[in-house]
């Protein structure tokens, strides 16, 4: 499958790299066509990978992933542009973090409101699904780094997209116990974990942590 990654930091090459090593061709998108981290991870990995823009990416996926910071997402969309990101799946895992408070960022939207909401009605014909924002970008990309089951989340208006995406974490990230928490207005709950998130980074002292619901 050819997949778009929107993004060149870590978020963007975890999910590059893995994709690239179950076979995907992934083309990692940013500003310009010829950015160095891009360059650099086109290089290193070799077979399946390349670089663009962010309408190059957009064009190329089948499917795409927005890793971008949240604070940049909607003008790197804009960027790729509507008519690319027309009709296609959106799974979008970033979060929008702004200035840091006591040495932590902080959330910028609202609490009625969320980036993922944002995102949909800036391209309403795109199939936004947002998930796998709960976690360290190596989780999102490998579950099976933490035993047994743990929770990933989902929010999306287009019921046949989210079942999809629910198949790909499955299939290709290993993750088992995703609950759906409705249209994409849940979105708000998932970016709003974020402050207990970080706090219990610098509780437990590392990123390799995640919550499961009992029930």
């Amino acid at each position: 499958m050819n997949i778009g990654i929107f993004g060149t930091g870590m978020v963007g090459e975890a999910f590059a790299t893995k994709l690239v090593e179950l076979g995907h061709a992934v083309k990692m998108g940013s500003r310009s066509a010829t950015n160095e981290k891009a360059a650099k991870w086109v290089e290193k990995t070799g077979k399946g990978a390349s670089q663009g823009t962010f309408e190059d990416a957009a064009r190329f996926g089948e499917i795409l992933f927005n890793c971008t910071s949240g604070a940049v997402s909607l003008d790197a969309l804009h960027a790729a542009g509507a008519d690319a990101l027309r009709g296609k799946i959106l799974i979008d895992v970033a979060n929008p973090l702004g200035k840091a408070d006591h040495g932590l960022p902080t959330l910028t939207n609202p609490g009625d409101d969320s980036l993922g909401e944002r995102i949909q009605r800036a391209f309403p014909e795109t199939r936004v699904v947002k998930t796998l924002n709960t976690i360290n970008c190596e989780l999102m990309v490998n579950a099976a780094r933490l035993p047994g089951d743990h929770t990933l989340f989902m929010s999306g208006n287009d019921p046949e997209a989210k079942a999809y995406v629910r198949a790909l974490v499955s299939d290709w990230f290993g993750w088992r116990d995703v609950i759906d928490l409705g249209d994409i207005t849940t979105a708000r709950g998932t970016e709003g974990l974020l402050p207990l998130w970080l706090r219990l980074m610098r509780a437990l002292g590392t990123m390799q942590f995640n919550v499961k619901v009992v029930r």
